[in-house]
């Protein structure tokens, strides 16, 4: 804050020092002590004068000097010419303020000079005015008020929890006038480019220091905002103990402020201040804070206040504030949520290191890795482990996994990998027979709850979840089949069928003509997909897939892989018959066992004109993508399903193909807990 800025707002507060009737004395021993205290924090005092013949106050900043008995020095902040600027002015007194209290002091004056001036101090002062709140001083906060259209500048001088005081200066044609201090303003403060506040208010005093300058006092006009919709079904907010705590450098004072966590959930928390000294206006944005709950463990995250409720605490007046979290990275993510479950259920993990000789004695004792996949799993089984050393022990930012776990003992599992640019697909739900209904549905309940307090933070990527399951398994047909129907929404949910089989690598089918050709997918090539898709479907697939013309270009995910050691490639190819295109072929590829069907090194074919595409010409150009894959059989997803059965391509199984909006995520699990609610603890 510059010179003028802080005489402007201390000779605000001393214009009305006769008005104030309640005075409380203190004593020289205290005064010493706090004129110390301003020594030490590199603060001022103001001194005012009086003019002899008229009665005009002026006041003037000064640094008070250590102060050890009877005797104040203060240097003056700017060198004064006394016999010019001082010469019809008396001394009156000096003025200091905190933010909350008004000190009025009454020395005698020993000497002035154009550098210093020195009193001896008097045995009692007085505290002339106490705010309930305190305001507090701010740095190079610039504000922006906003009303009808037209924009004012100026500087926060101070701020509480409840209003805050701008200078504002005009700039021509602009006029004071032009300001409706009965209607409501839209005030924005910045420290920088960076907004810290905005918010609708309204002046509840103002003072025109000039026809250019006017300072204003704002009071907020609500004490919530609404940050996110709300939802039916909130995250469980838990009372810790130990309580964590939160640190941040307050974006508006740069002070360091330390509160004690009140009850914490993964998309937010609640602090108490004390009334009269709280510093968290809502809608404040605070870029960077950190939850502490031990000296090493701490999580860093970017959050916004959300609301201030006063309210009477052992016979003092609090504020229980609420923080939204608006943004956290992936692995503080794991952190937060692995801790908060283990809260709800002793037996509920999130990511932890997992025995791998148990894990895999889980998946064949449960039945996930039945003989038929095991064989096609075991001439690469040794690849196979290698991944699953990757995803389970050194926590890849692309891959979550939710076990639940009673001791050493492995009873229900699944997981999820970021397969798409904002996707994850859910995989690998398996749970001990003799306790599926327990353990099956836990972690089913945990990812559901770890997506939902998740999905909004941009570091997720998670616009869509999907997962492929057997029309034949009744439990994913019962719970993400029957979802699909109920909600009845297709921005939500759909599901879409593919046919899936393999081609043996050796396999040879060959036919050649000019008039077909295999090449590059192109941008228009996705546009003419999109009208295929919308007419024969309507659902999410395509967005999920990344199959959007805009998703053509750019693949920032395939090198988080290979940063992280994994492997994940993706090609786009058009199949045409004299420029027409007949399908879309999407051929993925990544390490074996990414996912244990291989529906993530696989091929997916689209075809857009059953009629005219004979099955030879399509499995004839598919044998040319096989290079691409290391494995001797390689999956085909086809769709639509009609196309195989009216071509007589022989396949496997069929697989459905689920996808969630994350938007819709309160549905399903409002869905699950009405479903299962008796097996789900919250």
């Amino acid at each position: 804050m510059d010179s003028q800025h802080k005489i402007n707002q201390l000779y605000y507060r001393c214009n009305s020092l006769d008005e104030t009737n309640n005075k409380k004395q203190i004593d020289k021993k205290y005064l010493i002590n706090v004129l110390n205290y301003i020594n030490f924090s590199d603060e001022t005092i103001l001194i005012q004068f009086k003019h002899s013949k008229y009665g005009n106050i002026i006041s003037l900043r000064a640094f008070p000097q250590p102060c050890i008995n009877d005797t104040l020095d203060c240097i003056w902040i700017e060198t004064i010419e006394v016999d010019k600027k001082l010469k019809a002015y008396e001394f009156l007194h000096f003025v200091i303020d905190d933010g909350q209290r008004l000190i009025l002091v009454n020395p005698s004056l020993n000497r002035m000079s154009m550098e210093k001036i020195s009193f001896n101090l008097p045995e009692t002062a007085y505290q002339i005015s106490s705010r309930k709140i305190k305001r507090h001083e701010c740095k190079n906060i610039k504000a922006e008020i906003i009303q009808y259209g037209v924009v004012f500048y100026g500087s926060l001088l101070d701020f509480s929890a409840i209003s805050f005081k701008v200078e504002i200066s005009v700039i021509p044609p602009q006029s004071f006038q032009w300001i409706n201090p009965e209607s409501q303003m839209t005030v924005i403060l910045k420290k920088g480019q960076d907004m810290v506040y905005a918010g609708e208010c309204t002046v509840i005093r103002q003072t025109l220091l000039d026809r250019q300058t006017n300072i204003m006092v704002f009071k907020l006009l609500q004490n919530k905002i609404c940050r996110l919709k709300s939802k039916e079904i909130r995250s469980p907010r838990h009372k810790l103990t130990p309580s964590p705590n939160i640190t941040f450098r307050h974006p508006i004072t740069e002070k360091e402020i330390h509160l004690p966590i009140e009850d914490i959930s993964g998309s937010g928390f609640s602090v108490e201040e004390y009334h009269n000294h709280s510093v968290l206006l809502p809608g404040m944005l605070i870029p960077c804070l950190f939850i502490e709950f031990a000296s090493d463990f701490k999580i860093e995250c970017k959050t916004q206040v959300i609301y201030n409720n006063v309210h009477l605490k052992e016979d003092k007046m609090s504020v229980r504030c609420g923080i939204s979290i608006l943004d956290l990275d992936i692995q503080n993510q794991v952190k937060l949520s692995s801790l908060l479950h283990l809260v709800t259920n002793k037996n509920s993990y999130v990511c932890n290191k997992v025995d791998l000789d148990a894990l895999w004695k889980f998946f064949f004792e449960t039945g996930f890795i039945y003989p038929k996949k095991y064989a096609y799993i075991y001439t690469n089984k040794e690849n196979f482990k290698e991944t699953y050393e990757k995803l389970y022990l050194h926590s890849p930012t692309i891959a979550r996994h939710f076990i639940y776990q009673d001791k050493d003992k492995v009873q229900g599992h699944i997981s999820m990998v970021r397969f798409y640019e904002n996707t994850w697909l859910f995989h690998h739900h398996a749970a001990i027979k003799s306790n599926i209904e327990k353990a099956g549905l836990v972690v089913l309940n945990q990812i559901a709850r770890y997506v939902n307090d998740f999905h909004c933070f941009y570091a997720t990527h998670m616009h869509y979840v999907i997962s492929y399951f057997s029309p034949n398994n009744r439990f994913p047909s019962r719970v993400f089949g029957s979802f699909t129907k109920e909600l009845n929404n297709l921005e939500g949910s759909s599901l879409d069928t593919f046919a899936y089989f393999y081609i043996p690598k050796d396999f040879r089918s060959w036919y050649y003509s000019k008039s077909w050709v295999l090449d590059k997918t192109q941008s228009e090539d996705l546009l003419e997909l999109k009208s295929f898709y919308e007419s024969q479907s309507g659902g999410l697939m395509l967005r999920a897939l990344d199959l959007e013309p805009d998703m053509i270009i750019g693949d920032d995910l395939s090198q988080e892989y290979k940063r992280i050691g994994l492997k994940r490639e993706r090609h786009l190819f058009s199949l045409r018959k004299d420029d027409i295109l007949k399908a879309v072929i999407v051929v993925s590829v990544s390490d074996f066992g990414l996912n244990m069907s291989n529906l993530t090194n696989c091929i997916h074919v689209i075809v857009l004109d059953s009629v005219d595409l004979p099955n030879n010409i399509l499995l004839s150009n598919l044998i040319e993508l096989l290079r691409y894959y290391e494995q001797d059989k390689i999956p085909v997803l086809l769709y639509p399903v009609s196309y195989a059965e009216e071509q007589f391509i022989p396949y496997d199984k069929k697989y459905n193909l689920w996808i969630i909006s994350t938007q819709y995520t309160i549905h399903f699990l409002k869905y699950i807990n009405n479903l299962f609610g008796t097996y789900l603890q919250t």
